[in-house]
């Protein structure tokens, strides 16, 4: 059974919506509730261990439980990733080469056990459980580029942001325009945008005095959980309607 969705452009969309979402989420937890990190860390990684078994053993692709897990793998490694880098002292170069190395040799075993690491190709339950290791790190690694980015390359929010932006402008054409491997280029795609979800939120949350737009991470949670969740009906809607001419079909 399907249990992933089509890679289209709302994907893209609701990938950068849920990752920026996660960013200020995570946050909003370890900051903003003064919660800390490692207490954060352990409550949005619970959230996302629950939310993942039940996307593991579903039987079919469900649009808000698919999304749910996105978004518990953002929040969880916006925790993570301010653990590795702040409260043990790791800083953001650091912590982003260990999240590389974790990230590549997922990948290395992904395709030594399963053969490809192309999410069109994920049949077992082996490998939906890689898929979900990847994103977890790509999106903890995503954290950690992006506050490299916003904090110590001395481009700031915005320019990370665009920055980030560019590289992504830079894969859609490849897409179109050169012939690279769509699977290099998903995966550099899902790498890129979690950065770019990283800056955004920071540009939104931050104080103008610090280059952001001052909406607090309640603010911008509420923006961003606002749209998800009506992107997320929409994908609903059109799951729905998919499902009945499949049983139309076949009746």
């Amino acid at each position: 059974m399907k249990k992933l969705p089509e890679i289209t452009m709302a994907f893209w969309i609701m990938k950068i919506c849920a990752t920026t979402l996660g960013e200020t989420a995570g946050d909003l937890f370890s900051m903003t509730l003064n919660i800390g990190y490692a207490f954060s860390s352990l409550i949005l990684i619970g959230f996302f261990i629950v939310t993942l078994q039940m996307q593991l053993y579903a039987e079919k692709y469900k649009p808000l439980l698919y999304w749910s897990v996105i978004l518990a793998t953002s929040t969880a490694g916006t925790t993570m990733s301010d653990f590795m880098d702040r409260t043990l002292g790791l800083g953001y170069a650091t912590g982003s080469l260990i999240l590389i190395t974790l990230l590549i040799a997922t990948f290395v075993v992904w395709k030594k056990t399963e053969k490809s690491v192309s999410v069109n190709d994920i049949h077992t339950f082996r490998g939906e459980t890689f898929y979900w290791i990847a994103i977890l790190f790509s999106n903890t690694l995503g954290t950690a580029l992006g506050d490299f980015l916003a904090d110590n390359s001395g481009l700031g929010f915005l320019g990370g942001a665009i920055l980030i932006g560019s590289l992504l402008v830079i894969l859609i054409l490849a897409h179109y325009f050169l012939k690279v491997s769509a699977v290099v280029l998903f995966w550099l795609a899902f790498v890129l945008t979690r950065p770019f979800g990283a800056t955004f939120g920071d540009l939104l949350t931050k104080p103008l005095e610090k280059g952001g737009l001052n909406f607090g991470t309640i603010g911008s949670s509420t923006i961003l959980f606002t749209i998800l969740m009506v992107l997320i009906l929409v994908a609903i809607i059109k799951n729905n309607k998919i499902e009945e001419q499949e049983q139309f079909i076949e009746k």
